[in-house]
């Protein structure tokens, strides 16, 4: 068995299967054995029904003490039991399991696991899986791994081929050098794979994904260093000066620029003029003022007879940019356009021209801006928002269109400086510690489930007001076995318990982009009131008048994300709301969301977290996921990040060289890391 086969080579997976396993990007084998388990179901010891909560899975020894009672209703077949040990009772619910009529007796005692949830009024656990006593004992010592799922994919199939590849597992080659292996206390990869795969006990799991999340940490790091070793120093051919037009521009803005954006944009105007080309990183909290640096910056380059663009993440961010970058350089004669993914095709063919012609000076856009039909006439500047990867094929698909350009990468992700230094090693960095005098504070608060009716009622006073809010819901997948609020259901609550009056829709990653893109555009021309989303609106959505953001379930993002979030908010003239309701009610949620409580400082909070989180929880759900890492977090594993780093810099100094690589595998995973 090669890592390079089809699945379709694995027993059992025929059109149907190997179709539903495309449909996940599993079409090989390697692709198979790295599809990570989410997360593990572990088997804790029972705990007394008084102590249950809703949405926390737990285990329960009760004694039956009814009859299975068995009803029919809309198709469904619904078995109903009470069980009752000494600090109370719990009612338990099947569904199409009519068999448990026969298994099920009043009087014996048996364990249950599942997760309770409330249903009017009174605490019921669903689905829940039936052990003996002694069985249960047994079930202990096993850690069942759940795996992401996509439409048609189970838990089964993934378990089922997955199985079939062990004896690949336990016969792969080793990719990184021996001696970082044997320095760094790593397992080897093949083993590591089979343990989280095929988990036997927790410590060898927990090693088994820190070698794997050290290996996404060191394969990022040696593709930045790939990309310095291919390019080196890179000639300034386009040498960017103030022009009477960009002095003007700044002296007559309606405000005044903070310190830290004129520390920032005197960095960034010395490297416009430097011997080699720009490649900068800026981050900045939200608010704190990229944007008019992104804007003086493509002024000058534009009124020095070059060419820029701006990248934006989504289309809505890209058309907030342009209305305003349309209005503020309408003065100084600079001709502005957009290009997007929606945009017509005959639009396109239009801006096409223009550009080639050079007859556009400023064009904004998505990813559009860097396909091959696209030809610039001098494009100098480059500005990339929150595209944390804008890397070397992107710059490669640039730099045939004319010479290198200047690249600027503006980021709102509040990353502290150690970390910042390791992941964005070839950039060079300005951060915007400070926001503007005028930006009022946001106010927040962390409260429980039973705050909700107060926040309804809170949230209409200021829709009445003529404001709008936010709902954040957590995404929840459906592998996960865990309650959490679901946008779709939870719209259909808020339009019960909101007047008639206030418009409430959703929004979740699920839906067509074309279908996104309506309903942020309908909020943000205040045709919607109240806006049920998922984190989808973390960044491309510019709303001033959106006063209010209540997030649910809060404790199940990482605070660095629920800041990101939180800065959809207080944008405008009027005072900002932030409410986090915590499902889970414990000294450790509390504890953590108290620092969101108390400061609206980004870089504080991100270094907060990243004391308070330590090396994270590999049983638990990853409280956030940045830099499209598939296991790894760099909060939860800072440690693995510096160690990478330090490998790398072992290496450099033992002579290795990424340009030349003799390893089939670390060459293909440095190959995937640079297209992303």
């Amino acid at each position: 068995m090669q890592g390079a086969d089809a699945i379709r080579s694995l027993k059992g997976i025929g059109d149907k299967t190997e179709k539903t396993f495309h449909l996940a990007g599993i079409d090989t084998i390697d692709d198979l054995v790295t599809w990570y388990p989410r997360y593990y179901l572990t088997y804790e010891e029972p705990v007394y029904i008084a102590d249950a909560q809703p949405g926390i899975r737990i285990a329960v020894l009760g004694k039956i003490t009814n009859t299975p009672a068995y009803r029919q209703y809309r198709g469904l077949k619904i078995i109903n039991v009470n069980i009752r040990d000494h600090s109370g009772s719990l009612a338990l619910t099947w569904y199409n399991m009519p068999y448990l009529r026969n298994t099920l007796h009043m009087g014996e005692s048996r364990i249950f696991v599942g997760t309770p949830v409330l249903k009017n009024g009174r605490m019921v656990m669903e689905q829940p899986e039936i052990y003996t006593i002694e069985a249960y004992e047994k079930q202990r010592e096993n850690l069942q791994p759940v795996y992401p799922l996509t439409r048609g994919l189970t838990n089964k199939m993934i378990a089922k081929a997955m199985a079939q590849t062990v004896p690949y597992m336990e016969t792969m080659e080793e990719y990184l050098p021996s001696f970082i292996v044997e320095k760094y206390g790593l397992m080897p990869y093949g083993q590591a794979l089979k343990n989280v795969h095929f988990p036997v006990v927790k410590e060898q799991v927990g090693k088994a994904r820190a070698r794997l999340m050290f290996d996404e940490f060191f394969i990022f790091l040696a593709a930045m260093r790939m990309v310095k070793e291919r390019t080196g120093v890179i000639e300034n051919h386009y040498l960017i000066k103030e022009t009477k037009e960009s002095r003007h521009f700044e002296e007559n803005l309606p405000f005044r620029l903070t310190n830290a954006q004129a520390r920032a944009l005197k960095e960034m105007k010395a490297d416009l003029l430097r011997g080699e080309v720009m490649n900068r990183l800026v981050q900045g909290d939200v608010g704190s003022g990229k944007t008019i640096l992104a804007m003086i910056l493509l002024l000058m380059a534009a009124t020095s007879g070059y060419q820029g663009a701006l990248m934006a993440p989504t289309e809505v961010l890209a058309v907030q940019h342009y209305e305003s970058f349309t209005k503020m350089l309408a003065p100084y004669g600079v001709r502005v356009a957009l290009l997007t993914g929606s945009t017509t095709a005959k639009n396109k063919r239009d801006i096409y021209k223009q550009l080639k012609n050079h007859e556009i000076d400023i064009i904004i856009g998505t990813h559009a801006l860097i396909q091959d039909k696209v030809e610039y006439d001098q494009l100098a500047l480059v500005i990339t928002d929150e595209q944390h990867r804008f890397g070397v094929r992107q710059r490669e698909a640039l730099s045939k269109k004319g010479y290198e350009p200047h690249v600027l990468v503006m980021s709102a992700t509040p990353i502290p400086r150690t970390l910042a230094l390791i992941m964005y090693g070839d950039l060079d960095i300005s951060i915007i510690d400070e926001l503007p005098a005028d930006r009022l504070p946001i106010k927040n608060c962390v409260v429980n489930t039973g705050y909700r009716p107060n926040a309804y009622r809170f949230i209409t006073k200021q829709v009445q007001m003529g404001r709008q809010a936010y709902v954040i819901c957590p995404m929840v997948e459906e592998s996960e076995n865990v309650e959490a609020e679901n946008v779709t259901e939870y719209t259909k609550v808020l339009q019960a318990n909101l007047p008639p009056s206030i418009r409430v829709e959703c929004l979740n990653g699920r839906m067509k982009a074309k279908d996104k893109n309506d309903i942020m555009d309908r909020f943000d021309k205040g045709e919607i009131d109240v806006l049920v989303s998922t984190t989808v609106i973390e960044v491309g959505i510019n709303v001033p008048n959106a006063t209010v953001m209540m997030v649910e379930n809060a404790e199940r993002f990482g605070l660095a994300q629920l800041h990101q979030l939180r800065g959809r908010i207080g944008r405008g003239a009027f005072q900002s709301y932030c409410i986090f309701i915590a499902g889970k009610d414990n000294e450790e949620t509390k504890k953590r969301l108290e620092i969101l409580n108390k400061s609206n400082d980004g870089f504080y909070i991100a270094n907060e977290d990243l004391k308070l989180r330590g090396p994270g929880d590999f049983f638990g759900i990853r409280q956030s996921g940045m830099m499209d890492f598939v296991l790894a977090d760099i909060y939860d594993n800072a440690d693995l990040l510096k160690m990478a780093s330090d490998a790398m810099k072992d290496l450099e100094e033992d002579g290795f060289s990424f340009s030349n690589l003799s390893n089939d595998r670390l060459k293909k995973q440095l190959e995937l890391a640079l297209q992303l």
